[in-house]
C-alpha cells in the first residue's frame, strides 16, 4: 500500500512543495470558531513552550514537478486538511505584512516568507493554489497583501475575506504583547502535523474515510463524496471506471461551486437528496447520516449508478440554490419540510405552467401555516415530507399535488387564521414574515392602481436584513404601546428608513409620498396632514388583514 505517513513541523512540510486544491474539493469553509481554536493553540504553544499537534493532512503526491530557477518543487494535491493549511498560509502572509522591514532581523524573515508564499518566477506561482477562487482574493492577498472588501459575493469568498481580517487582527494583537519573531518561531517550529502522501488516487478516499471515522468533524457531503469516489475506484477498468472517475470529478467541481455560495446548502443537500431517494415515504427528513447511507445504497457498486447518484445530488444542489435565490420565498422557506416540498416541485417533470401552479399553492398554504399562524417545524412535518417524496417517486400529477397541499392547509382555514392573528406586535420575531406580507400587499396595491411594482426599490429592501427596511410610522423612540402594531408598520428602502428614524409621522409624510412604494404612499394619503392616531393604526391593520383573507384563501 503506497501510503507514507510522516510527522512534520510546519516549516519542513512547506519546504520544496507546492500545494494545490483540486476543483472537485470543497472550497474554504472554516468559520470564526475554527480559526479562533487554531489561534488559541498557537498562543498555548507559545505560553507553554510545548509542541502542538494540529491534525492530519492527506495529499495526493504524483510524479509532477515544478522547476523554478534553480529550485524544484513537488506538486501535492491536498485531499484532507486544506482548511487548516489555507488558514496557516493566510496567517503567514499577515505576519509578513506586519514585520518591520527597517529592522534587520525582521526584514530577513519578511523576505523568507515572501519567497515561501510567492515563488519568484514569471508566473508568480503561489505556495498554495486554492479552488473556487473566482474573485482571486486569496491570490491577490498572497501576492499584494490586498485585504478583501467586507462584503463578498459568495459564501466561499466571504470565508476567505473573514479569515484574512481575523489573521491580521490576531497578528496585530500578538504584536501588542509579544514579538513577531516569537510568533513566526512558534508557527514554524511548534506546530506539527502527520502528513500522509498517497501516490494512488484510489487509496485517497479510503485513507480519508478511515481518518475521519475517528471523531474528527467532517462534513457529510465530504464523507459522501469520499465514499462514492472510493466505490468508483474499486470498479474494474473494463466496467467503465476511468470514464466514471472523470465524470465524477466534473460533477463534484460543479457541486462545490454551488455550495460555496450558500452555507445552508452544506447542511441540507445530503439530507434532502437522501430523503427524496428513500425506499418508502419517510415521516420526516432523514438525518445526514441516514441520508448518506441511503445514497450509498442507491449508488451501489456499478460506475454508471455511482455517477447517476452524484448527478442526482448535483440536481438537488442546483434546485435548492434556485429556491434560496428567490427573495420572495425567504419567509416561506424558513421551515425545513416546507423547503423540501418546494425542492421536490422544482425537481419534478411538471411543465412550466404546472410547476408555477403547484408552487403558488405551496406558497399560499405554507405561509398560512408557518407565517400567519406562527406554527413551528413540528407542525405538519410528516404531511410535508411524505408529499415531497410522493411528488417525485409516485410521479404525482400537478392537480393531485395541488389537492394534497390543500388538504394540508385544511387544518388552517384562512378565516380562522386571521381571526386568531394578533396584530399588536408584528415586528419582534416576525420581521421576515412581515417583509413578505408587505411585498405581497405592495403587489396587490400596484395591480389595482394599474402599475408595476417598483423593482428597483424592492431590490434594495430584499438585499438587506428586513429590520433595516421596516419603517415604524410612529417611531420606536416614542415609547407608544402600539409602536410594533401591524397598522403602524410599512416598508421603505434602508437608506430612507434610517434617515427618517425618530421623526414624527407628519414630518415623514412627504418621504412616504415620494418613495415609490404604494403601501407607504397609502399611509401618506391616510394622514392627509392629520395626526397619525391609534384609530388610523387599527383601521389600516384591519384593511391589510381583510385583504390577507382573500389573498391566502384556497
Amino acid at each position: 500500500m503506497q501510503i507514507q505517513p510522516q510527522l512534520f513541523k510546519l516549516s519542513d512540510l512547506l519546504e520544496n512543495r507546492l500545494f494545490k486544491i483540486p476543483d472537485y474539493q470543497r472550497a474554504y469553509s472554516w468559520g470564526m470558531k475554527q480559526r479562533s481554536d487554531l489561534f488559541a493553540d498557537i498562543r498555548r504553544a507559545h505560553e507553554t513552550s510545548d509542541d502542538h499537534f494540529m491534525a492530519t493532512i492527506v495529499g495526493l503526491h504524483g510524479k509532477e514537478k515544478q522547476k523554478i530557477a534553480a529550485d524544484e518543487y513537488s506538486i501535492v494535491y491536498i485531499v484532507d486538511g486544506q482548511q487548516r493549511l489555507t488558514t496557516l498560509v493566510l496567517l503567514l502572509k499577515a505576519i509578513q505584512k506586519s514585520l518591520d522591514s527597517k529592522v534587520k532581523a525582521e526584514r530577513k524573515i519578511q523576505d523568507e516568507l515572501g519567497e515561501l508564499l510567492v515563488k519568484g518566477d514569471e508566473l508568480s506561482l503561489l505556495l498554495l493554489q486554492t479552488n473556487h477562487d473566482s474573485s482571486e482574493m486569496f491570490a491577490d492577498y498572497l501576492r499584494d497583501g490586498k485585504v478583501p472588501a467586507e462584503d463578498a459575493s459568495t459564501m466561499a469568498d466571504q470565508n476567505i475575506a473573514d479569515a484574512v481580517r481575523e489573521c491580521e487582527d490576531f497578528v496585530s494583537n500578538w504584536k501588542k504583547q509579544f514579538s513577531l519573531i516569537d510568533l513566526i518561531r512558534v508557527v514554524r517550529h511548534r506546530l506539527w502535523a502527520i502528513f500522509h502522501t498517497v501516490e494512488d488516487e484510489a487509496l485517497v478516499y479510503r485513507v480519508f474515510e478511515v481518518l475521519n471515522s475517528r471523531g474528527l468533524e467532517v462534513n457529510w457531503i465530504d464523507k459522501l463524496k469520499s465514499q462514492l469516489m472510493g466505490l468508483a475506484f474499486e470498479a474494474g477498468p473494463e466496467a467503465g471506471r476511468n470514464q466514471a472517475i472523470n465524470e465524477l470529478r466534473t460533477i463534484w467541481q460543479n457541486i462545490y461551486g454551488k455550495i460555496g455560495k450558500r452555507k445552508v446548502l452544506i447542511a441540507e443537500t445530503v439530507r434532502f437528496a437522501g430523503t427524496l431517494q428513500a425506499a418508502s415515504a419517510p415521516a420526516r427528513p432523514l438525518s445526514e447520516a441516514a441520508a448518506t447511507q441511503r445514497l450509498v445504497e442507491y449508488a451501489g457498486t456499478k460506475p454508471k449508478k455511482i455517477v447517476e447518484c452524484a448527478k442526482w445530488l448535483q440536481k438537488v444542489v442546483v434546485a435548492e440554490d434556485a429556491l434560496l435565490s428567490n427573495y420572495r420565498w425567504t419567509a416561506v422557506t424558513q421551515i425545513v419540510q416546507a423547503r423540501l416540498v418546494a425542492l421536490a416541485i422544482l425537481l419534478s417533470d411538471y411543465s412550466k405552467t404546472e410547476m408555477q401552479q403547484v408552487l403558488d399553492r405551496w406558497e399560499r398554504v405554507t405561509f398560512r401555516i408557518y407565517g400567519l399562524s406562527g406554527m413551528d417545524a413540528r407542525t405538519k412535518v410528516g404531511d410535508y415530507t411524505r408529499l415531497a417524496w410522493r411528488i417525485l417517486n409516485e410521479k404525482m400529477t400537478s392537480k393531485d399535488a395541488i389537492k394534497e397541499l390543500s388538504k394540508i392547509g385544511k387544518s388552517f382555514p384562512i378565516h380562522d387564521v386571521i381571526d386568531n392573528f394578533d396584530p399588536s406586535n408584528c415586528y419582534e420575531g416576525w420581521t421576515e414574515s412581515l417583509r413578505y406580507l408587505f411585498f405581497r400587499y405592495e403587489e396587490h396595491l400596484s395591480a389595482i392602481n394599474d402599475e408595476k411594482i417598483n423593482q428597483s426599490q424592492w431590490s434594495k429592501i430584499w438585499a438587506d436584513e428586513p429590520a433595516k427596511s421596516i419603517e415604524h410610522i410612529k417611531p420606536q423612540s416614542s415609547g407608544a404601546s402600539n409602536v410594533h402594531h401591524l397598522g403602524n408598520l410599512t416598508m421603505l428602502p434602508p437608506g430612507i428608513n434610517s434617515k427618517l428614524k425618530d421623526a414624527d409621522p407628519e414630518e415623514k409624510a412627504n418621504a412616504y409620498r415620494t418613495c415609490g412604494l404604494r403601501a407607504s404612499i397609502e399611509v401618506a394619503e391616510l394622514m392627509n396632514k392629520r395626526k397619525w392616531t391609534d384609530k388610523q393604526i387599527e383601521s389600516r391593520a384591519e384593511k391589510i388583514l381583510n385583504w390577507a383573507k382573500s389573498e391566502w384563501a384556497d
